[in-house]
């Protein structure tokens, strides 16, 4: 059985990472618009490199939870691919592999200039050079509103192919991830969400199984791989 789980910020929201859809509008204390946009990064580079700088830090902090554990189970038994939209690296730290991070990751930095890639530092600073073109054009390779998601041409293959597709915290707000289980559904999987309460694209689902995803992710696991 070929399974395609995507997770969303809610899963590290219980290993004490922060979402972006708070009720007050605000990510971490700062407007997306202020740090999550490559106009962002134009206008106060500094400003993006802090939240971010800041972001890495907390991420490196937290731990798996249980909900990332089991999806390292489910691995065990069946054909799983997982994608995520977070840029943490909690997925891999619980023994995931081969995660495709459709957002990118805080780990790994971006030439603005020449796009060449390589592992971040702790701190970064819009006037680090780039270690192949040697411009002071280093970004986070994050995919910022307004960019295009990576590896979409591979997930959607893993749609086409999934006999189930499990949301796992995510909101339902954010194109092309929202429109991934009527994409599924159409062609003939089951469509599971796992979340707190209904997301915006709840209708999508066969399924909709409320509660943290800690405890929800588990049992849902241990039941299908008995």
């Amino acid at each position: 059985m070929h399974i395609t789980v995507l997770t969303g910020a809610g899963i590290s929201a219980e290993s004490g990472l922060a979402t972006f859809r708070a009720s007050d509008g605000l990510w971490e204390q700062h407007r997306i618009e202020d740090v999550a946009t490559p106009e962002a990064f134009a206008r106060d580079p500094d400003l993006v490199h802090g939240f971010y700088n800041a972001r890495r830090t907390r991420a490196a902090a937290a731990h798996p939870n249980p909900a990332h554990r089991a999806l390292v189970e489910l691995a065990r038994h069946h054909d799983l691919t997982l994608v995520t939209q977070n840029v943490d690296e909690l997925h891999e730290r619980a023994g995931s592999s081969d995660v495709i991070h459709m957002h990118g990751s805080l780990r790994r930095a971006l030439c603005a200039a020449c796009e060449h890639r390589w592992d971040a530092p702790a701190a970064m600073s819009a006037t680090d050079p780039c270690p192949r073109c040697n411009k002071p054009a280093t970004r986070p390779d994050i995919v910022w509103f307004g960019e295009m998601p990576y590896h979409m041409e591979r997930i959607w293959q893993a749609l086409e192919a999934a006999d189930i597709f499990a949301a796992i915290g995510t909101s339902g707000n954010v194109y092309p991830a929202a429109g991934f289980a009527q994409h599924a559904g159409r062609m003939g999987a089951e469509c599971l969400e796992f979340n707190l309460d209904d997301s915006a694209n709840a209708r999508d689902f066969d399924r909709r199984i409320h509660g943290p995803a800690s405890a929800t992710v588990p049992e849902w696991v241990n039941a299908i791989c008995r």
